[in-house]
């Protein structure tokens, strides 16, 4: 019966820890911020400030939010990573072509854009 009790507990233990990973917790997010389950949303804010015409983007998705490091020089900027091609009409009123672009969020903001023209 010991035997069995002692089973049962490492079977607890293990199942507490694999609920702890799959939850997460604060300091699973340090350094890069909770992850962006709305990203899509939070790049759509941050189009509509950065394009002439955000209305006409045509938007390709490359994939899930990825934590990064885009610091330079021994500096961190942590976040997550999400890349994308846009195609939106110019100031001519023209489409561009599609364009790789991206954005590291933290903390449901967009801290860093990436493409032509973005600091």
């Amino acid at each position: 019966m010991k035997g069995l009790a002692f089973w049962a507990v490492i079977l607890f233990f293990i199942g507490h820890l694999a609920g702890q990973t799959q939850q997460g917790s604060p300091a699973d997010e340090a350094p890069y911020g909770p992850y962006p389950t709305n990203y899509k949303d939070v790049v759509m804010k941050w189009l509509n400030e950065q394009l002439v015409d955000a209305a006409s983007a045509r938007i390709e998705w490359q994939g899930d939010p990825q934590p990064a490091d885009l610091g330079k020089n021994g500096e961190h900027i942590y976040g997550f990573l999400v890349q994308f091609r846009v195609n939106a009409r110019n100031r001519f009123g023209t489409y561009t072509g599609m364009q790789q672009h991206g954005v590291l969020i933290k903390n449901g903001e967009v801290i860093k854009g990436l493409g032509l023209g973005y600091r």
